[in-house]
């Protein structure tokens, strides 16, 4: 009995170690031909860092542009980002671009050390090595800020290298970006900024208990980790797939943060903010119709039971006090300024998580060149307890046409 116990012991053992050595052993030394930077390369690079919102994760509140230091909550500790400018010791001054392209690729930093996937590897993987060496030379062109890099704080085992070897066995493989020749050179054009450095599936995919999405392909939707934020599904033309839409309209959206269809708030706000309002329409159209073409899908989620006449009459009471001003009396907002709520797809998300962090928190789209100044949603959080917010909410899920289900106390409570 004890030698089959050892037999099946060494079964498993002996594979997942191999992985696990695999997986952290270092690479040969990288060479580099000479770095040659050009200031066409150094702004192809800022183009490109922008494309990818490295400057969200690597400026921390109140810091230096690129700094690091910023801390990303996960569910399985905090993660500080890495100090990205040109500093000999504490930034990317001792690194080459062959190392530079490798932590993209690879997900491994200057000494071999296995990266954590906070820092979107996953999706870095498909970067082609002519774009990496472009980021490489604008980050070489900013400023030095010595600025030591944070210890991350992480549970055991999440915080050990032999862990992480064994998440990248089972949810990670280099890859590279490889055009489908049967579609258009403009949708493999969306296909390489949605999936690589746009890493749109790193909030718009589901994740499992480990923390893994499904892999860039999944846009299905996904409650983003510690922020409870829903990213809608850009599939679902029931939330936020766009592939009936004309595709100025996306190109709007990604562009000003507002349209006659959508505004965006939340962590999408500063997507657009800081990230896609500044690329080339070219692009924008691109990702446009990489989304639009995107197999429909239809997610699937719990649904709450109907609202009882006597929360929904105190809703509209709520309403017509707090709401009805900005928003009309029949849900229909004004163009441009205040959002419709009849009609609007993401006031009846079966997840009400934004509809509870709006209407508590309040928010602003961003400030762009074709919306200078936005409108914003004042917060609620000290105005209406969790009782009233969810009578409101389910008032407004299912007035003028809408057909959202209740949002029950308990789930006010969940994202408050």
């Amino acid at each position: 009995m004890k030698r089959v116990m050892w037999i099946a012991l060494l079964v498993v053992v002996l594979p997942s170690a191999a992985v696990i050595a695999l997986n952290l052993r270092d690479e040969d030394p990288l060479t580099d031909a000479q770095a040659i930077t050009t200031p066409e390369l150094i702004a192809r690079g800022e183009y490109l860092a922008r494309a990818g919102n490295c400057a969200g994760c690597h400026t921390a509140r109140g810091g230096e542009l690129y700094s690091g230091g910023r801390g990303i909550e996960t569910p399985f500790g905090t993660v500080y980002s890495s100090n990205l400018t040109p500093d000999a010791a504490t930034g990317l001054g001792s690194w080459t671009p062959a190392y530079f392209w490798r932590a993209l690729h690879n997900g491994r930093s200057r000494d071999g050390r296995l990266l954590y996937p906070a820092f979107p590897y996953t999706n870095y993987t498909l970067v082609t090595r002519q774009d990496a060496d472009s980021l490489y030379a604008y980050l070489r062109s900013l400023k030095p800020v010595s600025q030591a890099n944070r210890e991350h704080s992480l549970r055991f085992p999440f915080d050990t290298q032999p862990a992480l070897a064994v998440w990248r066995a089972l949810y990670f493989s280099p890859s590279r970006a490889n055009n489908d020749a049967t579609k258009s050179a403009e949708w493999n054009r969306g296909a390489y900024l949605v999936q690589g450095l746009g890493h749109c599936n790193a909030c718009h995919g589901s994740r499992n208990a480990l923390g893994a999405t499904g892999g860039t392909l999944d846009l299905g939707g996904g409650l983003i980790p510690m922020q409870n934020w829903y990213a809608p599904s850009l599939s679902d033309p029931h939330e936020a797939g766009v592939a009936e839409w004309p595709a100025q309209r996306v190109v709007d959206l990604l562009k000003t943060g507002i349209t006659p269809q959508a505004s965006v708030l939340g962590p999408m706000a500063e997507v657009v903010g800081r990230s896609t309002r500044h690329l080339a329409d070219a692009d924008l159209r691109a990702m446009a119709v990489y989304l639009q073409g995107l197999p429909p899908t239809r997610a699937t989620q719990a649904r709450q039971p109907p609202a009882d006449s006597t929360a929904l009459d105190r809703g509209a009471k709520l309403y017509t006090r707090h709401c009805a001003d900005c928003h009309g009396d029949n849900g229909e907002g004004v163009a441009g300024i205040y959002p419709a709520l009849a009609g609007n797809r993401a006031v009846t998300l079966a997840l009400p998580a934004n509809l509870v962090r709006v209407v508590l928190e309040g928010g602003f789209a961003p400030s762009t060149a074709g919306n200078p100044r936005p409108y914003g949603m004042p917060p609620f959080a000290n105005v209406l307890n969790s009782a009233e917010t969810a009578a409101v909410l389910s008032y407004v899920r299912n007035a003028w046409g809408n057909q959202g289900a209740a949002v029950p106390e308990i789930e006010v409570n969940r994202y408050r």
